[in-house]
This record gives structure tokens, C-alpha cells and sequence, in this order.
């Protein structure tokens, strides 16, 4: 357990929370909920070796949210004083009158009990933002000067980013929350080109990003040295494979590709904001609808999927969400079937469903939480459980498709297509070599309805990404997303040079 900010814990908080709370209450506020955040945010680029930007950002902030008369008010401010606290409900108030004046339903936030003054940290050792820039840019050049070494390699971009988020939360109902984590997203892409300089291709690490610190980089959860080991050649065995035949494959989908499915098919799908339609202009609304809620086969029986903010390293973990509300695993897809939804307290409250499974999120003090992501996860097979290499003995002719890159899926999250990093031919359960320009394609319940087989724990990854967008004004919010190798039959695969007109 890390030790939570000190120069974090130094601010006022009982000051704050004192002037924030009594001042709701006086203004006639059913609820009413005071965050103080700081966030630190670094990156680090290189380019062959070579330092090409480095930012060290620093926000520090408050942010207050109401309930009045019906009506929902936020305000925020880069302030973290006692009058700022007082002057920020008065400005939430008011926002509240206008939204009131502005008509629609009353808002009604889903109970959640007291859960009094509570601390959480995530679980890492080493504070990735407190490590010097210079060790940093060592570190990222060693590893970009290794591929650059190697033949065919002719460019490598390197990058780092840290966050680190220290918050305060306190509502009238009497939960106080002091809570720390930090996260990383670790990435080296090389490229290589044809001898005539007729084409080129990249190649990306797959190491994910991870809750974690930065013992991250010294092979904690990820095996960093082996992977690098092997790029150049798989880049240039990548240069060298032929282009795809376009046609219907059975697929073997590993992990650090299926995330991007599940975040796409099934995590925005199943918001249930989106799904009612409360959100509808960022990417559109979704396919799974309330009224299918316990009938819609989603999948095969094997597709179990579980919403989790509690999973140790993952992205969207925390002890409690930006609303109060407990962290929790709860289940969307069971057996195949749509079983559940991830909820914030309104969302939950309009749609009658109880207490909220604790999906509010805000990316900075000066924004209002909105219903986010958990860490949604497809869950491995029972027991033992196939292996990745079991998986693809059993296919007679297929592809075996690693990491993640582009991907297309419509407003409803239900047409759509992802390619990836590395793409390798199966015959007769055995790889046969790399494939260029693949991308599968398929709609939602068509994809996961072909879900013939799960791997095992063995083969268990947490993916993820720091960037999923969402609301307007837009925010983004760290999710990550479990699965273990799984096969897929007959799934439509494009070849995208030609789709393209190359």
C-alpha cells in the first residue's frame, strides 16, 4: 500500500469541506458533493533515441456538484481556499436554477449509504512521476538504441506516460474519501522498409498500460527485455509476408488485440447513459437497449463478462467513485446473455435499477462526473482451461491475431472492424507465418455469437487505455480490459490494401 500524498494531505480539507457542505446545506441542497484533486501528468517522447518532448503538467483544483429543486449544478476552480470553497456552491446553485429553468425531468440520485472517513492507494511501489526525467530518457533510449541496432530497423519512437491522482471527497451524507493512484503507458514502435523503398511497416510493443508503478519497467507484470528481443525480427518477417486472402477465418484473438473488441462491443455498449440515450452525440447511443435487459443473446454461452472497478493494476480502479459510492464487480454478460449495465447514481435512480455500481468519473476537478467505464472483462475459462497454444491446435485453417491498432464500429456499437499488430497464418494447428493487411469485421452479436472456445488463467491479460473519450465537453478517463486468448469461427477477414485501392 503506497503512502498517500503528504503535500496533497497538507491542504485544509476539514476547512474546505466545512465551508462547501454547511453552505449547501443552508442553500436548500439535497445533495450536495465537494472533490479537491491533484493530478500530475508526464510524458516523454523519443525519437531514434533522441529526445523529442518531454511535459510535466500539474493540476490542482476543487469542484462542487448540487442537487436543488430538481436540478443538478456543477462548479469548479483552480482555488483550493476556504472562500473559493464557499463561492464555488453559490455558482452551483445558480447553474442548478438555470438547468431547472431549462425543463426536463427532476434528477434523483440513487441511495448509497455513509461510509464515513475511509483512505485507498493503489497497489504500486514506486511513483512513475516522481522518477527524474533523466532516468526516464535513459531508459527509452537504451531500449530505442537496442532496436535501432538491429538490421532493417530504421526508426524508433519511444514514449512514456505517467499520471499520478491524488482526490478529497466529501458529501453531505457523511462519506469522506482521501484516495491515491497512479498509472503508466510504456510504447515503442519501430519501422522498417523494402530494400527498393517500394513499402514499409511498423510494429508496436504490446505491453499494456497498467495501474501500476514504475517497477512496471523492470519486468513487474511485463516481460519488457524478451518482447524487445524479439520486435526487429517479427518486424521484419512482417516486411516480408504476403497480403492476406480475404475471406472467412476462424481466429484465435490474443488478449493484447481483444481488449479493444470488448472496449468497443461491449464496454460502450453497455453504458447504460448511452443506452437510454442520455448520450448520444460522442459516439452515438447503443444496440443493447433496457428493453432487452435479461433476453438479448449477446454471445455464445461461453462470453461471461464482469464490470469491476476493484481488480488489482486495473486503469479504472479505485476505492470509491467520484459520487461516493463503493467500488464493486457486477455482472453485463452471463452465459451470453445481457444480465446488467454499469450505472452512475442518476442513471441508476431514472432507470429504477437500485444502487448505483459505482461508474462515475471526472478527468479533472474543474469537470462534472459522468457514468464511465469499469475495467470490463471477459473472464477465462474454468479450471485449467486451454492454453494459447491449445487454442490454435485445434484450428485447421485460421489467423492468430496480437495486438492492437485501428479500429471502425458504428454509432450503435454493432457494425465493426479492428486490425492489429501481428498477424500470423494457422495450418493444421500450427502457425505458418505472418500475414499483412488483415482486418476482421463483423457486428457485435455476430462476433461474440462465434465465440467457440476461452483460454485458460494462463492466458489472462489486462489491457486498456489511458484515452476513452466520452461526453461533451469531452473527457477521458484510464479503463482497462481483461480477456484471455479465445476462439472465434468464421469470422469475415478483409484484406485492407485492397479495400484501400493500393
Amino acid at each position: 500500500m503506497a503512502v498517500l500524498d503528504e503535500g496533497f494531505a497538507a491542504l485544509e480539507f476539514d476547512a474546505l469541506r466545512s465551508a462547501a457542505l454547511e453552505r449547501a446545506g443552508e442553500l436548500g441542497c439535497r445533495h450536495a458533493d465537494l472533490r479537491v484533486e491533484k493530478i500530475r501528468t508526464q510524458s516523454v517522447t523519443l525519437r531514434d533515441a533522441r529526445l523529442e518532448g518531454a511535459v510535466d503538467d500539474l493540476s490542482i483544483g476543487m469542484g462542487v456538484r448540487v442537487v436543488r429543486a430538481g436540478a443538478m449544478g456543477f462548479a469548479g476552480t483552480v482555488a483550493t481556499d476556504v472562500d473559493a470553497a464557499g463561492q464555488l456552491v453559490a455558482a452551483a446553485v445558480d447553474a442548478a436554477a438555470v438547468a431547472a429553468r431549462a425543463g426536463g425531468e427532476a434528477v434523483e440520485l440513487a441511495d448509497e449509504p455513509e461510509h464515513g472517513v475511509v483512505e485507498w492507494a493503489a497497489s504500486y511501489r514506486i511513483d512513475p512521476t516522481e522518477v527524474p526525467l533523466a532516468d526516464k530518457v535513459a531508459r527509452l533510449g537504451a531500449w530505442s538504441a537496442g532496436l535501432l541496432r538491429a538490421r532493417g530497423v530504421e526508426h524508433v519512437t519511444a514514449s512514456l506516460l505517467c499520471v499520478a491522482e491524488d482526490k478529497y471527497f466529501a458529501n453531505l451524507a457523511g462519506t469522506i474519501a482521501r484516495q491515491q493512484r497512479v498509472r503508466l503507458q510504456p510504447s515503442l514502435e519501430a519501422l522498417a522498409a523494402a530494400e527498393d523503398s517500394s513499402t514499409f511497416e511498423t510494429m508496436r510493443t504490446c505491453a499494456p498500460p497498467v495501474g501500476r508503478g514504475y517497477e512496471y519497467l523492470d519486468g513487474e507484470g511485463w516481460d519488457f527485455t524478451a518482447e524487445l528481443a524479439e520486435l526487429p525480427e517479427l518486424l521484419a518477417e512482417k516486411l516480408r509476408a504476403p497480403s492476406v486472402e480475404p475471406g472467412a477465418y476462424d481466429l484465435v484473438i490474443d488478449p493484447t488485440n481483444l481488449w479493444l473488441t470488448i472496449h468497443e462491443s461491449v464496454g460502450h455498449a453497455t453504458e447504460l447513459d448511452r443506452a437510454l440515450g442520455y448520450e448520444a452525440a460522442y459516439a452515438g447511443t447503443s444496440f443493447a437497449t433496457p428493453d432487452k435487459l435479461g433476453e438479448l443473446r449477446y454471445g455464445s454461452e461461453l462470453m461471461n463478462v464482469t464490470g469491476d472497478r476493484t481488480t488489482q493494476y486495473g486503469l479504472a480502479t479505485v476505492g470509491f467513485d467520484d459520487e461516493g459510492v463503493e467500488a464493486q464487480r457486477f455482472g453485463l454478460v452471463s452465459d451470453g446473455v445481457l444480465v446488467g449495465y454499469q450505472l452512475d447514481r442518476r442513471i441508476a435512480a431514472a432507470a429504477g435499477l437500485g444502487r448505483s455500481n459505482g461508474c462515475a468519473f471526472a478527468d479533472s476537478p474543474l469537470s462534472i462526473p459522468l457514468q464511465r467505464m469499469a475495467n470490463v472483462s471477459l473472464r477465462p475459462a474454468a479450471g485449467r482451461g486451454p492454453t494459447t497454444a491449445e487454442l490454435i491446435g485445434g484450428i485447421d485453417r485460421g489467423i492468430y491475431v496480437v495486438g492492437d491498432k485501428s479500429w471502425s464500429i458504428d454509432m450503435q456499437r454493432y457494425n465493426f472492424q479492428f486490425t492489429g499488430q501481428r498477424f500470423f497464418l494457422i495450418e493444421r494447428g500450427r502457425l505458418a507465418g505472418q500475414l499483412r493487411d488483415v482486418a476482421y469485421q463483423a457486428t457485435t452479436t455476430e462476433f461474440w455469437g462465434a465465440l467457440a472456445a476461452v483460454g485458460g488463467e494462463s492466458t489472462y491479460l489486462l489491457g486498456g487505455a489511458f484515452n476513452c473519450g466520452k461526453g461533451q465537453p469531452g473527457q477521458v478517463a484510464p479503463v482497462s480490459h481483461g480477456a484471455p486468448s479465445a476462439l472465434f469461427r468464421g469470422i469475415r477477414v478483409l484484406n485492407t490494401r485492397a479495400e484501400s485501392g493500393r
